[in-house]
């Protein structure tokens, strides 16, 4: 089968992607208006970058009417922002951030999480998740109608049983981290795995 994305299959480019490239990582990310107004958004068009410096790309779409979302603007104007990991008992709680509400509603309230400070950064991290990553715009890149925004990771919180001293890894065996599977509705949990020892 041959898939042409700059023709015929233009308009279904999401659609196949975002069904095809599984699982996705998912970013809760909080932002911080200029009036002091945290907003909470899922991503899965997002990941890690590199390591030296660390850092993340998230991908925020605008609205229908071709406005940018509040996260984009949000870190346009203040450069700020933080990427809260999902695990399965916040999934439910992650879905409800995608509701679309009433202008000034208040995400976290709606789905039941709580906003609590961060380290370095203005925008709020999410005391429920699992790890949350502060971040510092580097820059954002726009791309036809894509806009992709790179952080800076500059402080990391972890539960702490999700840490192991001895080798200064996550716990990955304890980390039930959810993934996005194809759109609209799909998930997949991550505690299934195999182990493949790579060649010397």
């Amino acid at each position: 089968m041959e898939l042409d994305l700059d023709g015929e299959f233009r308009e279904r480019a999401y659609t196949l992607l975002a069904s095809l490239v599984v699982p996705r990582p998912i970013a809760l990310v909080t932002t911080l208006s200029p009036e002091g107004k945290v907003n909470a958004a899922p991503f899965s068009f997002f990941n890690l970058l590199g390591s030296e410096p660390p850092i993340l790309g998230i991908c925020p779409g605008d609205r229908d009417n071709g406005l940018p979302k509040d996260t984009a603007l949000n870190i346009r104007a203040t450069d700020e922002f933080v990427v809260n990991l999902v695990d399965e008992p916040m999934a439910e709680a992650m879905n409800k951030c995608a509701a679309t509400l009433p202008h000034g509603a208040s995400e976290l309230e709606h789905a039941g999480l709580t906003a609590v400070a961060s380290k370095l950064v203005q925008a709020p991290r999410i005391a429920e998740a699992p790890a949350s990553l502060e971040c510092v715009e580097w820059g954002t890149l726009n791309i036809g109608e894509n806009r992709l925004i790179i952080g800076l990771i500059k402080h990391l919180h972890l539960r702490d049983e999700l840490f192991d001293p001895a080798t200064q890894r996550a716990r990955t065996d304890k980390l039930r981290i959810i993934g996005r599977m194809s759109s609209p509705h799909w998930y997949c949990r991550t505690q299934d795995r195999f182990e493949m020892i790579r060649p010397a």
